[in-house]
């Protein structure tokens, strides 16, 4: 089984091919161009790159957020694409919990945080239990300030939002935080693809046609039309 892991929740886009013995190949490209003129491309490069024909693909992964409205919506959009025309399972994989997994098997506490604007980041907190990686809070939209109000122990971030908000944490945390090396630190489409397969032996797949990001808040746009409405 081949699976196809798409990364687009942040700037940091990504694709990669995994079977259940190794990963084959995976492209990750970090700077400021849409997801809308690089996804494609990549896909068909890493196709190309690998000699891998796109009949052979058993499923396809989407980091399904929370991130990037656009990006996400750009991500799951290519994804349904690929999974109607191949006929193949849609496997949805939250993108903090993959961020997470950047960091495997770790003695600490993990909060993957991205950066959601309006002074704000998408969080969570998980810990390895045995093998098992296990979220300890539900996916939050929150200011930073206020997270760091809910961590009294040894934490590893990792994310977009540390470039933003390292001062800070490192301001009220101390010697309780830990960052996580550079390459370490951005969301890996490789990762996607690891728990898409773990999804698709598991027969857990989602439904194409329903199948919507993680957004956690409304959009600008709905926010707007919400404001509107109760004037």
């Amino acid at each position: 089984m081949i699976i196809l892991g798409i990364e687009t929740a942040t700037m940091t886009g990504g694709v990669a091919l995994l079977d259940e013995e190794r990963l084959i190949s995976e492209y990750t490209l970090n700077v400021q161009t849409t997801h809308t003129a690089r996804l494609m491309p990549a896909i068909d490069q890493i196709l190309r790159d690998s000699s891998t024909d796109k009949r052979e693909i058993s499923g396809i992964a989407i980091s399904t957020g929370p991130g990037s409205f656009t990006g996400l919506r750009i991500g799951l959009a290519t994804a349904k694409g690929l999974a109607l025309g191949l006929s193949v399972p849609l496997l949805g994989v939250p993108t903090l919990n993959a961020l997470a997994r950047n960091i495997p098997f770790a003695a600490h506490q993990i909060c993957p945080i991205l950066d959601a604007r309006k002074k704000e980041v998408y969080a969570s907190l998980f810990r390895y239990e045995g093998d098992d990686l296990v979220r300890r809070m539900p996916y939050q939209v929150i200011p930073p300030a206020d997270l760091m109000r809910q961590i009294h122990e040894k934490t590893i971030f990792l994310g977009d939002a540390v470039d933003v908000y390292r001062e800070l944490i490192s301001e009220k945390l101390g010697d309780l935080a830990i960052f996580a090396p550079d390459a370490q630190r951005l969301p890996r489409a490789a990762i996607v693809a690891e728990m898409g397969l773990s999804k698709l032996k598991a027969n857990e797949y989602l439904d194409i046609a329903s199948a919507e990001p993680l957004y956690i808040r409304p959009s600008d746009a709905e926010m707007s039309l919400t404001n509107r409405t109760k004037k």
